[in-house]
């Protein structure tokens, strides 16, 4: 994705400016890939970025980027820093490879085949990221569909535990909310929104109906809303557990009933909340019941522009989308053993490969110390 940039980077002309056209933004999960770059020996201009965007291709030109390879600080030669690389590899007993987000599917797929080589374990973003909705996937099964799709056909979007207003800039522009689609000419006035958030968002301050919730009750509030969609009488303690009044999970159900294309963007409000995967699960869950009723799917707002990449990849490969082990020459799968976090932080590994990531910027201390160690 970010190749065409870096190959057009490297063969620039001394003095001379190039353009680049369809550019695939490389922040966060929507990879919007209208973006127009022109490169000149000393900056950068987009086009169709957002602030995110923008800020992430201003690194072309960043004093900081590294355009060479070290060794232990020293620069060296590419064929030096791959040998080094790979004496580093065979002689681990436990060797961890981490395969961050910002590249393309074919070199993961690399990654993921040297970590089988060499008996590694392999993890990616969605081990500290949305790990427990691919879960639930797992456990519950997604009804999903194209972004296409949801900016076309979808007239109803219920942001449920995440606020795309801050963290996905482009996302109700583009696939939700104020764009005219195929099926829905009207655009923002043919559409309605639902947030669930325990805060008064910026896209909370936008929606038809706010549904605000006590934090960590997720799971409560989407069984109360499957017993109103089925047209069940609501446990008289709903109110009180969930915060949320019982004519406002009935207006939220008839909402549902009502709409002709209606989507679950959920965030990583539910998924890093009390629950964790369970609550994604039962998410899916309302997604299939209101089948029953009118068209609706369930996507995720993912946080890194190609995180979701990875766990197809690894799926595909082995079975399993995140946290394998290939130490017995057989993958193997358990989050919270296999994992990132938890592999480093028991000081289980003495060798790291970490591409297109920032460990030491995300994990917690523990972790961070123990890749210090080695």
């Amino acid at each position: 994705m970010i190749s065409n940039i870096v190959k057009t980077d490297l063969v620039q002309k001394e003095g001379e400016t190039v353009r680049c056209t369809d550019v695939t933004c490389p922040v966060c999960g929507m990879s919007c890939d209208d973006v127009e770059i022109e490169l000149t020996p000393t900056s950068v201009t987009t086009k169709n970025a957002c602030l995110m965007g923008d800020a992430k291709f201003q690194e072309l030109r960043s004093p900081h980027r590294l355009v060479y390879p070290t060794v232990n600080g020293e620069r060296v030669s590419w064929e030096d820093a791959l040998n080094a690389a790979a004496d580093i590899l065979v002689k681990a007993k436990r060797p961890f490879f981490f395969i961050g987000s910002e590249t393309a599917n074919e070199a993961m797929a690399v990654g993921i085949e040297l970590a089988e080589y060499c008996g590694g374990l392999v993890d990616g973003n969605a081990t500290i990221c949305h790990g427990p909705t691919v879960m639930a996937v797992q456990d519950a099964g997604q009804v999903g569909c194209t972004l296409g799709e949801t900016r076309n056909r979808s007239d109803l979007a219920i942001y449920w535990g995440c606020n795309p207003a801050d963290s996905h800039p482009r996302h109700m522009s583009r696939h939700s909310m104020y764009m005219r689609g195929f099926f829905v000419e009207q655009g923002y006035q043919g559409r309605k929104m639902i947030v669930v958030d325990p805060r008064r968002s910026p896209t909370a301050a936008q929606a038809d109906l706010h549904v605000q919730l006590k934090p960590g009750k997720d799971y409560e509030l989407l069984d109360a809303v499957m017993v109103a969609l089925r047209g069940l009488e609501l446990n008289p303690d709903t109110e009180k557990v969930t915060g949320v009044s019982e004519e406002t999970i009935k207006k939220m159900a008839q909402m549902i009933k009502e709409c002709k294309f209606g989507v679950i963007w959920v965030g990583l409000g539910i998924a890093s909340t009390r629950g964790k995967h369970h609550n994604a699960s039962l998410a899916m869950r309302l997604t299939q019941l209101s089948n029953d009723y009118t068209k609706f799917v369930i996507l995720a707002n993912r946080g890194h522009c190609n995180v979701a990449g990875f766990n197809q990849v690894l799926s595909w490969t082995c079975g399993f989308p995140f946290a394998v082990d290939y130490s017995r020459g057989v993958p193997r799968y358990q989050p919270g053993e296999y994992s990132c976090v938890d592999a480093l932080k028991r000081g289980e590994v003495d060798a790291l490969l970490c591409m297109c990531a920032d460990l030491g910027g995300h994990l917690p201390k523990k972790a961070v110390e123990h890749m210090m160690d080695i």
